[in-house]
């Protein structure tokens, strides 16, 4: 059973509605599982790990600050309040945004202009000076890095978006730590119990057998899995990087010392932990160490005792596998609801990608029809970007159902989105490509890649059109799929491709900081004064947010149901409700205009005499023929009248 779903059940039926009894019920009711986990992660414990876990529980909760213990019961009380058609997401660095802390609390209003009420800042902890993944390797997981600041600026900042009912995402780097991190710096010295913190050999016997089956995660600025650490003359398992140190969480005080550092973490105000690479928690000999079972009960576990001590946090699992792999990160069978309440919609995202390029819809149909069902308490983050690269996770069977060749298929997106077709209207840049597999991935800003800087370079008009539109369509899709939509800062006005990481020593051989620009305050400045791409862009957008805050069908509650019309170049989803209220969600992402049957846009309810109400527009679509015809790249929120 959904843990969270008991506990709000005993919170309403409790008559002591004092914290500390709060708490004791929610052990009480947790209890079990998290002995059933603890144990199947590590069942040679006999039993002193799992006490000391026992005693570290209520001193967790103990240093929980009293507002946010009340805020966990209401959210108890309130229940899902991350499914609601009101939030709004975007995603940014701080520094790129506007320099420090304070510097983004200042600016604060810009996110109420736009609608923006859900945050997520890049890594702001302690982090090497040198290359550091963007903040990924991290020296502590609480202490703030003093370029963007203090623990007093981001308590400040919390309580001001407490107030303002904001919600704040901060990531918590759950596989690895940074070679500086105070736990490696101690097994460097020869600390017998930190070198058993991370996965350390004496010699490479082990660490040779791993390598047959490990990928690589950067084949070409970090090739391998292990680094050899003179200091400690052993070799340690660095997936990412090699100042990246996965964690050994066969060790139980791994698990005991970083669930500690999750909950400081949660109380500096963090109402949403982004779970970081958790896909790798597991290692295995023989297996490609990533999606184990082990790793599920790890996540599972941490879940438990959070809900247990600060159940008003929640947990996003970033996880961009396999659809089949990425629902798994809800929980299924006994842990069904008891993972992670959010994950990303990679699928989805990489899908719209491929649409774009190709000018179809099939793939995109065919893998959303076919993907597995998330459960009904969990929600997606829905993006078309972010900070890092654009992976093509799509399934091979599908692509080989269509006639396509998965291979060259892959490799035509690449060329397509990197500069290698000189017809494609895109400029990205390719990642991570291994000429071993043929495998790479993309990187560009949203505008970027959707033909507007090609545009613009050109100065032709037809381009810029067709990038701004296809900029609107894509995010209104994210908008209305069902989940949280997550804009990239930047992507709200249309900011191109950011070069000068070229001539950054530290960045020149990572491309994803080509996506990472500096948030432009001149056009933001400018935006109810001139008109460009940039003003339209905002200003559509903001009013599609308004939309979606107005109309509850857009909640997640599961109403979400694909269709499709037999034109290849058409995707339509309808979002119902239990009311007579439904949206159909139709999108032309070929560059020519596409039309659809309208008698069976009616027997959904959506054409009254022959009009169709747009909910974007506002205005109604009259139809003179037997069909609607959907303009290049144009998008439709179509509303029963």
């Amino acid at each position: 059973m959904n843990q969270a779903a008991l506990h709000r059940l005993v919170s309403s039926k409790s008559k002591k509605k004092d914290l500390d009894t709060l708490f004791e019920l929610r052990l009480a009711t947790n209890l079990t599982l998290i002995k059933d986990l603890f144990l199947s992660i590590y069942p040679d414990s006999q039993n002193k790990a799992f006490e000391n876990l026992l005693l570290i529980l209520p001193k967790l909760f103990e240093k929980r600050p009293q507002i946010l213990k009340k805020q966990d019961i209401h959210r108890i009380e309130v229940g899902n309040w991350y499914q609601s058609e009101k939030l709004m997401g975007m995603q940014l660095y701080v520094d790129h945004f506007n320099k420090n802390l304070k510097g983004l609390q200042d600016r604060l209003s810009y996110f109420e202009d736009l609608g923006v009420n859900f945050l997520h800042l890049m890594p702001i902890t302690t982090r090497p000076k040198g290359e550091n993944d963007g903040g990924y390797a991290v020296n502590s997981y609480t202490k703030i890095d003093k370029q963007y600041g203090t623990k007093k600026d981001l308590q400040e900042l919390t309580s001001i978006l407490q107030k303002k009912k904001m919600y704040l995402m901060l990531d918590f780097v759950v596989n690895h730590t940074s070679d500086e991190h105070q736990w490696a710096k101690k097994a460097k010295a020869g600390d017998k119990k930190y070198q058993a913190y991370y996965y350390s050999y004496a010699d490479q016997t082990i660490p040779k057998e791993f390598e047959k089956t490990l990928p690589e995660v950067f084949p070409e600025t970090s090739p391998g899995n292990f680094t050899y650490i003179a200091e400690m003359e052993k070799w340690v398992m660095t997936v990412f990087n090699s100042y990246q140190w996965d964690l050994n969480y066969t060790n139980p005080n791994v698990f005991i010392a970083m669930l500690s550092n999750l909950v400081e973490l949660s109380n500096l105000g963090v109402d949403v932990v982004r779970f970081d690479a958790l896909a790798f928690l597991s290692k295995k000999l023989g297996t490609n160490s990533q999606n184990l079972p082990q790793a599920h009960n790890i996540i599972s576990l941490f879940r438990m005792c959070l809900q247990v001590i600060a159940p008003g946090t929640i947990l996003l699992a970033e996880a961009i596998v396999a659809p089949s792999d990425i629902v798994k990160y809800f929980g299924e069978e006994s842990k069904t609801g008891n993972e992670c309440e959010i994950a990303y919609n990679a699928s989805l995202m990489a899908l719209l990608w491929n649409s774009i390029a190709t000018k179809k819809t099939a793939l995109l149909h065919k893998s959303l029809t076919n993907a597995p069902k998330k459960p009904v308490d969990g929600t997606w983050v829905n993006y078309i970007r972010c900070h890092d690269d654009i992976g093509l996770g799509l399934d091979n069977q599908f692509i080989n159902e269509l006639g396509w060749n998965p291979q060259g298929h892959r490799k035509f997106l690449l060329d397509y989105y990197c500069q290698r077709l000189d017809w494609s209207p895109a400029k990205g840049l390719s990642f991570m490509y291994n000429p071993k597999t043929g495998d790479g991935r993309i990187t560009g800003s949203a505008a970027s890649l959707l033909g507007l800087e090609k545009g613009l370079q050109e100065k032709n008009s037809e381009l810029i059109r067709q990038a701004i539109d296809k900029i609107i369509m894509m995010h209104g899709i994210i908008l209305s799929f069902g989940g949280i939509p997550l804009i990239y800062a930047g992507d709200e006005i249309g900011t191109l491709n950011d070069y000068s990481f070229l001539n950054n020593a530290n960045k020149k051989e990572d491309s994803r900081w080509v996506n990472r620009p500096q948030q432009d305050w001149n056009v933001i400045d400018a935006l109810t004064k001139k008109t460009t791409p940039q003003t339209e862009i905002y200003h559509k957008l903001k009013k599609m947010i308004a939309i979606r805050k107005k109309n509850s069908v857009f909640a997640d509650k599961s109403n979400w149901e694909i269709y499709h019309t037999g034109n290849e170049h058409i995707m339509i989803f309808e979002r119902s409700s239990k009311t007579k209220d439904g949206l159909l969600v139709i999108a032309n992402f070929d560059n020519s205009p596409q039309v659809i049957d309208a008698s069976w846009i009616s027997k959904l309810g959506y054409l009254r005499n022959q009009e169709c109400h747009d909910l974007i527009t506002y205005d109604s679509i009259k139809l003179t023929s037997g069909f609607l015809e959907v303009n290049p790249y144009q998008l439709l929120w179509l509303q029963k009248d």
